[in-house]
């Protein structure tokens, strides 16, 4: 959820037991908003303000849990320390995909808005019937899988809400639109249907504050061409926390809403947190009808929801469900079922073991549903723990130079002089990232604190479980696991990965790449169930140092966000394509001052 935005005027265009959780289960409406399609239009304008946002998606507590000096599960001599990962060459092709300027001057259709500045970007992606989609905060860009632009247009028009800010003729901030972060794509092969959710918080159209409901939209595209109609709908997640949290007396809003499918059914994870963004409030599931949200909105459809949810005797959080590739095999047992992985680590230092969650008889769902109440086992595997922010590669931080200038003090937007050190880049949490099931196992990876040689820093974990359910005992055991890390005496670091599969179980990891000899970049392994991950690949070198607010003051203190995620899919033809922010080259040449971000996304096709 949580990222700053910030925004200028510009006259143009972010072990093995097994638990059967006596869950809490609801139903609920989803809401049918409109029909859409993504008409682009003028660019638009930015403002001098700066919005910030809590930053309860890079880190958080569970009450209780951790964060009251809990003993760590493993000792710090267990930190991992892998030999090291090899750079190598690889056969690939890309392009830049959606940046700090692009998204900032976002289309906003129907208002005359500013969707400004932000970060991180929060990457999404899609990749079907030849068309590319990358929604990230807080823009949605389409593309032909040669990388060339086909439509364009702010996430705030795609779910019929305001834009961030609502301008007047002059420019003026008249109003404000809802926050809206942590977008999330998603192909259904099968059926030839794009899916983009995100999550909600009402804001004070006349203030900007936070309000006390929060939702998760959901568009489904009504074919397989994107840029046909839209089908946008809402699910009011506002009082949806678990009791032994407190509830949601002020509302809750549901985090970093994390999305999967199988034959039957849409899936959506959400970490509850309370209104205004406070503590957390535990793990949501919701569970949808997938042939009906992709017959459009002739019915009703109805969210089968469970909260309560728990891992090894500890409150879950980050439930991932699993996605299959195109091509794949989904899991027809006990009356269909779809997997979920989370990692456990309550105490945010080291842990060795993974949950893996099923729920059954999901082919209910197309008729009169009667799912089970998920179960999970816990699996032992290779140690994971949380990992350290990176240090960057020096080179030029204009905004850092300005916000040291007297210009600064002259800026509104700023209002004083500041001399920051160059900032470091967040990894954020050990929380689990994507999950695919393809040749029988669940593919998946978590950012870890590593040591190879020299200082730690942050690299990925990478597991593939195979995952059974047979008489009602759902069982787990390890394929292989490893690391991916940088052998470097410098603190060089890998951040968010996240594992693509494809049908035939051909795999990579995507990830950034920096730390003290690289500006940030776009980089990947490819990964075999049998012999591992293959060398680092650089698909994109950085161009320059993260220059972003973020990590600096008036807007923030010496660690910029960074991610919050990856992606990795596979298309109808094997091929596997990777989504990863990176520092590019810019669009447009701004003097210091007018900018205050600069990252960009580079798209990355791995052909098979």
């Amino acid at each position: 959820m949580a990222r700053a935005r910030l925004l200028l005027i510009l006259p143009l265009f972010a072990f093995l037991s097994t638990g059967l959780l006596l869950a809490q289960t609801s139903t609920k409406p989803l809401t049918f908003v409109r029909t859409t399609r993504l008409s682009g239009g003028a660019v638009s304008s930015l403002i001098g303000r700066v919005q910030d946002t809590p930053d309860v998606d890079e880190t958080f507590d569970i009450p209780g849990v951790s964060g009251d000096n809990s003993l760590a599960r493993l000792p710090a001599s267990h930190v991992p320390k892998p030999a090291g990962t090899p750079f190598g060459s690889g056969n690939f092709t890309g392009f830049a995909g959606l940046d700090q300027f692009l998204q900032a001057i976002a289309p906003t259709p129907g208002f005359n808005g500013a969707n400004g500045q932000l970060e991180p970007p929060d990457q999404g992606l899609a990749v079907g019937n030849g068309f590319v989609i990358e929604p990230i905060n807080n823009a949605i860009g389409i593309y032909d899988t040669a990388g060339n632009f086909l439509a364009f247009e702010a996430l705030s028009s795609l779910f019929g809400v305001p834009p961030t800010f609502v301008l007047d003729a002059n420019g003026n901030v008249t109003g404000f639109g809802p926050f809206l972060s942590d977008p999330r794509a998603y192909f259904d092969s099968v059926n030839g249907h794009f899916f983009v959710t995100e999550t909600e918080i009402d804001t004070d159209p006349g203030t900007g504050a936070f309000g006390n409901k929060g939702h998760i939209f959901i568009a489904v595209s009504e074919s397989n061409n994107p840029l046909g109609n839209w089908n946008v709908y809402v699910l009011d997640v506002t009082n949806d926390g678990d009791p032994r949290f407190g509830g949601c007396p002020t509302g809750c809003a549901g985090d970093q809403p994390l999305i999967g499918a199988d034959a039957n059914g849409f899936y959506i994870s959400t970490n509850a947190f309370g209104l205004p963004p406070s503590t957390f409030r535990g793990a949501q599931l919701y569970v949808l009808s997938l042939s009906a949200l992709e017959s459009g909105p002739g019915g009703s459809i109805t969210a089968i929801h469970f909260g309560d949810l728990s891992a090894a005797g500890l409150p879950a959080r980050s439930i991932q469900p699993a996605t299959v590739p195109p091509g794949g095999v989904y899991e027809s047992a006990s009356g269909g079922t779809e997997y979920f992985m989370s990692a456990v680590d309550p105490t945010h230092l080291l842990d060795n073991r993974i949950a893996v969650w099923a729920l059954t008889n999901t082919s209910s769902l197309n008729s009169t549903p009667a799912l089970s109440s998920p179960s999970n086992v816990i699996v032992g595997t290779e140690v994971y723990g949380f990992p350290p922010s990176t240090e960057q590669k020096p080179g030029p931080t204009p905004l850092r130079d300005f916000l040291a200038s007297p210009a600064a003090a002259q800026d509104p937007t700023i209002g004083g002089i500041f001399k920051n050190h160059e900032e470091l880049l967040a990894a954020n949490d050990d929380r689990m990232q994507q999950v695919v099931f393809a040749n029988g196992m669940l593919w998946s990876a978590i950012p870890s604190i590593v040591k190879p040689q020299g200082p730690v820093r942050a690299g990925a974990a990478w597991f593939i479980l195979s995952p059974s359910f047979s008489g009602g005992t759902l069982s787990a055991s390890v394929v292989n696991q490893g690391y991916v890390a940088i052998q470097s005496p410098s603190q060089n670091s890998v951040l968010f990965p996240s594992v693509g599969v494809n049908a035939s179980g051909k795999a990579v990891i995507a990830f950034s790449i920096a730390g003290q000899d690289f500006y940030p970049s776009a980089g990947y392994v490819t990964l075999d169930a049998t012999t591992g991950t293959g060398p680092i690949v650089i698909s994109r070198s950085g161009f320059a140092p993260d220059d972003g607010f973020t990590g600096y003051a008036p807007f923030g203190f010496r660690v910029a966000r960074w991610g919050d995620y990856s992606a990795a899919v596979s298309d109808e033809q094997g091929n596997l394509w990777m989504g990863n922010e990176a520092i590019l080259p810019p669009l447009v040449q701004f003097p210091p001052g007018v900018l205050f971000a600069n990252w960009g996304t580079f798209i990355t096709e791995v052909p098979q």
